[in-house]
C-alpha cells in the first residue's frame, strides 16, 4: 500500500469543493486510476459547506457542541459528545487552523463522500474509486490523536475472518477488521496535525473491496451492550467508587 499526500495552499471558507480537490489532482498525480482510495480531510469539507461558527467564548463553545450532539459530558479537559452516535471530544468541533473561529463537522460526511466519488468517478472515468473523509480522535486510555473515518463511499468497512483458519488451523469465530478507519489512520498520519498543509492523499494498492453501497455512521458502531470494554469500565468505577 502507498499513501501519498498532497500539499496545498490554504482553502478558503464556502469555495467549491470539488474545484480545489480536482486542481491538486491534476497537479500532483494528473489522474485517478481504478482502485485509488482518495482522502480528504472533513475539515476542508466543513469549510466548504460554511459550517463555522465565531469563538466567543468557552461556554459559547461548550453550547454549540450541546447542539451539535446527541449527548455530552463537560469534563476538566473537554466535552466529551455523542455525535453519531459515537463519542468525541467536543462533537468533532476544531479550532486549530481556524484563524478564531470553530469550524463543525460536515453537515452529512457521508452524503459528502458519496458526492465527491461520483463527481470524482465521472471527471475520471472509473469504477473502482473510494472516497474517506478523516477527522482526528483520541482513543479511551491511549496518548495521542488517531485518524478515524467520519464518512467514506465505495469501499467495504470491514473485512470478516469468521470462519477463516488462522496458521494453525484454529478457526476464527470473531475477528473482523476495521478496514476503513485503518486506512483513515495511514492516511491522517501522512497528512499532519499542524502546519503541514496536507489535507489530501491518495492511497493505491490498498487491497480494498470496493462497493455501491450506501453506508452510514451506524453500520459501523455497535451498542454499549455488545461493546466488551463496558465491563471493563463498570467493574473499574465500581473500584474506584469503593476506594473513594
Amino acid at each position: 500500500m502507498i499513501v501519498n499526500v498532497i500539499k496545498t495552499r490554504i482553502f478558503k471558507e464556502k469555495e467549491p469543493i470539488l474545484d480545489f480537490v480536482l486542481e491538486y489532482i491534476k497537479r500532483s498525480v494528473g489522474r485517478l486510476k481504478e482502485g485509488d482510495v482518495f482522502v480528504v480531510t472533513s475539515k476542508i469539507v466543513a469549510l466548504s459547506e460554511g459550517r463555522t461558527v465565531d469563538y466567543i467564548s468557552r461556554e459559547h463553545k461548550i453550547e454549540i457542541i450541546k447542539k451539535e450532539s446527541q449527548k455530552s459530558i463537560v469534563t476538566p479537559w473537554c466535552v466529551l459528545a455523542c455525535k453519531d452516535n459515537e463519542w468525541c471530544a467536543s462533537a468533532g468541533i476544531d479550532e486549530s487552523n481556524a484563524q478564531g473561529r470553530l469550524i463543525l463537522l460536515p453537515k452529512n460526511s457521508f452524503a459528502a463522500a458519496r458526492k465527491i466519488r461520483t463527481e470524482l468517478q465521472k471527471k475520471f472515468k472509473i469504477k473502482k474509486l473510494g472516497v474517506i473523509l478523516t477527522d482526528s480522535r483520541s482513543l479511551p486510555l491511549k496518548s495521542g490523536v488517531i485518524g478515524v473515518a467520519v464518512g467514506y463511499a465505495g469501499i467495504e468497512p470491514r473485512r470478516s475472518y469468521i470462519g477463516k483458519t488462522d496458521i494453525f488451523g484454529r478457526e476464527l469465530k470473531f475477528t473482523r477488521s476495521n478496514v476503513i478507519d485503518s486506512l483513515a489512520a495511514s492516511a491522517v498520519l501522512m497528512m499532519g496535525e499542524a502546519s503541514e498543509q496536507r489535507p489530501l492523499a491518495l492511497i493505491r494498492n490498498a487491497g480494498v473491496e470496493f462497493t455501491n453501497k450506501k453506508y452510514k455512521m451506524s453500520d459501523m458502531i455497535i451498542t454499549p451492550q455488545d461493546d466488551m470494554y463496558a465491563y471493563a469500565y463498570k467493574a473499574h468505577q465500581k473500584r474506584y467508587n469503593k476506594n473513594k
